[in-house]
């Protein structure tokens, strides 16, 4: 099947009209005028960063690849430079990315960059149609920011279900003014996985869109049925991805998942049935190793790229010491296990023990999961089904945790406020964002206003029985009144998160669940600096 959704239209007619679109003030009439993403504003935010002069200059391919998953596993996937997750981009605190990204996928499927995570200029944020037009078939944007906030980030398409193919890698940001003690360093991205296995991403969302009748999983009576084919919805060009080691045959097989629970999750746990949950992109089966001596100390960065799964995460044999989530230093908490939603990230430490010790991310609630091995000894290494004590130990959460004295938010007095409340549910698979689906032909039509220079205040209500990771561009918030400094973090069902931040980086940024469907479905919105 190679068809053109709506939204690979639109997205395509934005290409076709350029920057300019983006640079008009919006509205009219009464409506307030919003800050351009590439405005004189933005620029001058930009340039008060500073930086250090140094450029880290890479290119990006995403093309069509046969990739191996180890275990006699190889798909036809999508992927940067052929291969998943893409090469590692590591770079020091002030540096400017310079980041060429070729767009070599088939037919006219549009596609772009989001640097997940990072505090960067509005245009160079990625997020179509909201900071820039979509990269087109066959043409080339160039990405230029300066990367001035140490931490452990990501990078990931923002066009369709993109996310859940194999365009991601990691994004490691250093501190030339490293605080911790350490010996070497780990970097672990977690994902699960079906493109070319099971089907494709854009297969299970025209199945996930169908509902499931009979099945009301969702909140509330205005869950946002209204105005629901104004969101841009269905299969997004391209081919078909059949997998090389196993027949994708979608009509015949479902890939929705039932019954899916998680008491940390508040419930059900996922939608899709993932086949593979890989960790460094192999299979549990034939693992990534990693090599290390007894009793050096180890920093772990955690990376949450899946699209539909939360991971619980421990090393068998040791305790991990939390010193960051999403980028930002905590108080340090002892754990045997933590939770990572899609889009976290997670620091620890470790002390490594003598012998050969599995590194597992459970899918929580799903009953499967990933594996890796660390290996400082001899000894056999375990199977795939191996499951260490340390699982169901202490788990750590977010809130759990404490934001460093350093990067607290200073007390001040709030000055906006807004109540989002996420909505809708299974039934009818029409998940919004205060009852409205976000609309790709207007995407400020229910912007958040907010003001350079304030205090801004969330209060992220979830009115259905399923938890979402929500993701703010552009900004970190504090969780409460002293929690950790996040840009994503989970929203149990039935319940309120309140976080806090300051209104320092002005454009138009999105606020979305980070689950790739129900973002895609339209649980998704802008945060606009009024001009």
């Amino acid at each position: 099947m190679n068809s053109i959704s709506r939204r690979s239209l639109l997205l395509a007619g934005l290409g076709a009209a350029g920057a300019g679109t983006l640079a008009a003030c919006t509205g009219s009439g009464s409506a307030p005028a919003l800050i351009s993403p590439s405005g004189s504003v933005v620029a001058a935010a930009e340039k008060r960063r500073g930086g250090t002069g140094r450029q880290r200059k890479i290119m990006l391919t995403a093309a069509p690849a046969r990739v191996d998953l180890g275990g006699g596993v190889k798909a036809r996937t999508w992927a940067f430079d052929g291969r998943t997750p893409g090469k590692e981009v590591r770079l020091s605190a002030g540096d400017t990315l310079v980041a060429e990204l070729a767009n070599q996928l088939p037919g006219r499927t549009t596609t772009s960059i989001h640097w997940h995570g990072i505090a960067l200029r509005n245009d160079m944020d990625g997020a179509p149609p909201a900071t820039q037009p979509p990269v087109r078939a066959g043409s080339t944007f160039t990405y230029r920011f300066v990367a001035d906030t140490p931490g452990t980030y990501f990078f990931h398409p923002h066009v369709g279900v993109q996310l859940d193919r194999g365009l991601y890698a990691p994004l490691i940001v250093e501190d030339p003014r490293e605080p911790l003690a350490y010996d070497d360093e780990w970097v672990v991205v977690l994902d699960d996985w079906l493109d070319g296995v099971t089907g494709t991403p854009e297969e299970v969302f025209a199945e996930l869109d169908r509902g499931m009748p009979g099945m009301d999983m969702g909140g509330t009576s205005g869950s946002g049925t209204q105005g629901h084919d104004m969101h841009s919805r269905g299969d997004a060009p391209g081919d078909s991805s059949p997998s090389d080691s196993a027949p994708s045959d979608s009509t015949s097989s479902s890939s929705l998942l039932m019954g899916a629970k998680s008491d940390l999750l508040g419930g059900d746990a996922g939608d899709v049935k993932y086949p593979f949950h890989l960790v460094n992109g192999r299979v549990p089966d034939d693992p990534e190793v990693y090599t290390g001596k007894p009793g050096r100390r180890v920093r772990v960065r955690i990376i949450n790229a899946g699209s539909d799964t939360a991971y619980r995460v421990a090393l068998g044999g040791h305790t991990m010491t939390v010193t960051h989530t999403d980028g930002f230093p905590v108080r340090h908490q002892s754990a045997d296990a933590l939770l990572i939603g899609m889009g976290e990230r997670y620091d620890v430490l470790v002390t490594l023990a003598d012998g050969v010790f599995p590194f597992v991310a459970l899918a929580e609630g799903k009953n499967a999961g990933g594996l890796a091995l660390v290996r400082t000894g001899s000894g056999r290494a375990p199977t795939a089904a191996v499951r260490p004590g340390e699982l169901d130990g202490t788990v750590m959460t977010a809130s759990r945790l404490r934001a460093a004295d350093d990067v607290r938010l200073e007390s001040t007095a709030t000055d906006v406020r807004h109540r989002i409340e996420l909505t809708g549910g299974m039934m009818h698979y029409d998940w919004a964002i205060n009852g409205k689906p976000f609309d790709m032909a207007d995407p400020d039509a229910h912007a958040l206003l907010v003001e350079k220079g304030r205090r801004v205040r969330l209060d992220v209500v979830n009115t259905t029985t399923m938890w979402h990771p929500m993701h703010l561009h552009g900004h970190t918030f504090q969780l409460g009144g002293s929690g950790p400094r996040k840009d994503t973090a989970i929203v149990l069902p039935k319940r309120k998160l309140s976080v806090f931040f300051d209104a320092d980086n002005p454009g138009r940024w999105m606020l979305h669940c980070h689950n790739a469907y129900h973002g895609e479905a339209g649980m998704m919105t802008t945060v606009a600096y009024q001009a």
